[in-house]
């Protein structure tokens, strides 16, 4: 099929991780996060909250008793595990991880109703109430997910058996879905499916998958509108709290007017995302201008009003979502992991459309700091919310900030991040270059090598790199038989000096810089070097003056890394603190919190809280003493003792 992909990613198994940063997170992942995981969904953990996953598939398998336990999307949890330890065994074989993912695969496939539908919530709890409540009970999300994990499970293993039980599945729903009389005209509250039932598609070449995927896009925020008549259908009952009648509020699930009218990203952020990610997919593969011009102004409201500095988004742990243009609070944020995950789904789609560093800038902001944040180095610790300003006392008593965790939790009762963030780190490898048969391109700045077929010639690439800690690359590339070909390397957005030599000669950007990829085009032989610089230098990043949050306040960024302050290097009261913006940094090793890694120290002043007496206002008085300022990397934060956080700081 003829599509607007301008370039196609690198299949996971024909990327390599070498020794660095993400090698590093990938093991941790393959030999403790995953494990650690299948124990949390077996109930296992000591004093954390319980997942039920996998005993409701037993019980709905026939092959334990008990009632449905957990929350109404647990099959997910479940489902982005297998998801993961998919991505895990593509790179990595392990029988015991393929052992235990076959032992919960059998289960799926005798929990599957003989018509085709799978969900455990439904089918023991409620089950003459399949498809009625559509808007809150996520059936499609849980069938989304599970779909996903069984193309990754079949894509590693060649496995069909969770394949097939997901196409039966995808058959079903495809008989109960559509414009057709007697099919619900109906689409999920929670997207995900949309994005889903197109890797179904790619793997199985079955149309009426990207057709169905299409479907649910146009669908949604037609009038009359679904969810409202579902509702009244209901008796105006909703699941969450049976005493409340309020009207659906339609924008909270992007409902409120067709995909294609939609300007500005509201509502529930992680199902924003989801759902941009699947219109960015159906307008990419059906060649749709118009649905690719609504992803397009979705996008620069996102990353141009809505998105925190750490390309982390949803403002409010109100519905977890967007509220307005510049509202982005540090002290009460959400950010939740999922949606920075999400925000980079959707950004390496529209990298496939179109030649535009930005999107892999917004790849590697949210990668390297609002993703990752959420996980501990221990891997089995993990952040749901990810703020920009944390104070323990108040996270324990003031309502509106009980949300924000201090310290990151073994578990959660709904634990959609610790499995998403676990499958996006194993399946890193394909987010790193993208190809077509006129150029390779690097977007990503991981050690890693990749081999690439185009035509009938195979070339391999490979980077060597200490990212991104420094802004040193080497390239390596060995093509078979001399052909012309071109190599393009993003020039991140934070960097303003670059230099590039190839086999020791200083290659010219003047005329070979377009979208924001310097393009090495020449005719390449046998082994050839190509070395990239990155000046890395410390940066103050101040806000849009609308940001009132920030108003006063700088944040301290070296290369893709966004730093802060934590009181185990400050001290307490951290909003006391003012840094000098004259001041000259320095970098220092940081050996005790991670291999590699750097932190950059300051001059500042503090307001002494010694002369203040029993007052609690008095005169202003210029009072500040001279300190040192610490500032560690975002993403390593709540490794060490409970204290204090602080992104946005004082300046003077």
């Amino acid at each position: 099929m003829d599509n607007f992909y301008y370039t196609s990613p690198s299949e996971l198994k024909a990327v390599t991780l070498k020794e660095g940063f993400f090698k590093e997170y990938t093991k941790l992942v393959q030999e403790v996060v995953i494990p650690y995981q299948w124990e949390a969904l077996n109930d296992r953990i000591p004093e954390a909250e319980k997942s039920h996953a996998i005993n409701n598939f037993r019980i709905a398998a026939g092959e334990a008793e008990g009632e449905f336990e957990g929350l109404v999307f647990q099959d997910s949890d479940l489902a982005k595990w297998l998801e993961a330890v998919g991505y895990s065994l593509a790179s990595k074989p392990d029988s015991q991880l393929e052992a235990w993912a076959d032992e919960v695969i059998e289960l799926i496939e005798k929990a599957q109703q003989k018509d085709g539908y799978l969900n455990t919530f439904f089918t023991l709890k409620r089950p003459g109430e399949r498809w009625t409540n559509l808007l809150e009970c996520h059936e499609l999300y849980c069938a989304g997910h599970m779909m996903e994990a069984a193309v990754a499970y079949y894509e590693a293993t060649g496995k069909r058996k969770l394949l097939e039980v997901m196409c039966r599945f995808a058959d079903h729903i495809d008989s109960v879905f559509g414009t057709e009389e007697g099919k619900l005209h109906g689409y999920d509250g929670h997207e995900e499916v949309e994005l889903a039932l197109v890797k179904l598609y790619k793997v199985t070449g079955n149309e009426k998958y990207l057709n169905l995927s299409r479907y649910f896009i146009d669908e949604r925020g037609q009038e009359p509108s679904f969810f409202i008549e579902e509702w009244e259908k209901r008796g105006r009952v909703p699941f969450w709290n049976v005493y409340e009648d309020r009207k659906p509020e339609l924008s909270y699930y992007q409902a409120h007017i067709p995909v294609r009218e939609q300007t500005e990203a509201v509502g529930h952020a992680v199902r924003a995302v989801y759902l941009y990610a699947g219109m960015a997919d159906i307008a990419a593969l059906t060649k749709d201008e118009e649905l690719k011009q609504s992803c397009r102004r979705l996008w620069d409201n996102i990353v141009t009003r809505q998105m925190y500095i750490t390309g982390g988004i949803g403002s409010t742990h109100s519905g977890e979502a967007f509220t307005f243009n510049f509202d982005l609070p540090n002290d009460t944020v959400y950010q939740e992991t999922c949606a920075s995950i999400g925000l980079f789904f959707f950004a390496h789609r529209m990298l496939l459309m179109e030649k535009d560093s930005s999107f892999a800038d917004v790849m590697e902001k949210a990668l390297y700091n609002s993703i990752i944040s959420g996980m501990g180095f221990d891997g089995k610790s993990f952040f749901y919310v990810n703020p920009m300003e944390v104070w323990p006392e108040a996270s324990a008593k003031n309502p509106e900030r009980r949300h924000v965790m201090p310290v990151r939790q073994k578990w959660y009762g709904c634990a959609c991040c610790p499995p998403n963030l676990a499958r996006l780190i194993v399946s890193l490898k394909q987010y790193i270059y993208t190809y077509n048969n006129e150029a390779l391109y690097t977007h990503l700045y991981i050690p890693s090598k990749t081999e690439v077929l185009t035509g009938e010639d195979v070339f391999t690439l490979e980077q060597s790199t200490a990212y991104p800690w420094n802004g040193d690359i080497r390239i390596i590339t060995e093509f078979k038989k001399a052909r012309n070909y071109t190599l393009a390397f993003r020039i991140p957005g934070w960097c303003r000096q670059v230099k590039i030599t190839v086999n020791g000669e200083n290659y010219p950007l003047e005329g070979n810089v377009a979208g924001g990829y310097v393009s090495v085009t020449r005719r390449w032989k046998e082994q050839e070097e190509i070395r990239i610089s990155f000046e890395m230098p410390v940066e103050l990043i101040q806000s849009h003056p609308e940001v009132r949050a920030n108003a006063g306040k700088v944040a301290l960024q070296r290369g893709p890394l966004v730093y802060c302050l934590e009181e185990a290097d400050n001290g307490e009261n951290l909003s006391a603190l003012s840094i000098d913006t004259e001041s000259e940094f320095e970098i220092k090793k940081e050996p005790d919190l991670m291999k590699g890694a750097l932190s950059v120290t300051g001059k500042g002043v503090r307001i002494p809280d010694d002369k203040w007496e029993n007052s609690l206002y008095q005169p202003y008085k210029k009072q500040e003493k001279d300190v040192v300022i610490k500032a560690i990397p975002y993403f390593l934060w709540g490794n060490r003792k409970s204290g204090e956080m602080l992104v946005w700081m004082n300046h003077k």
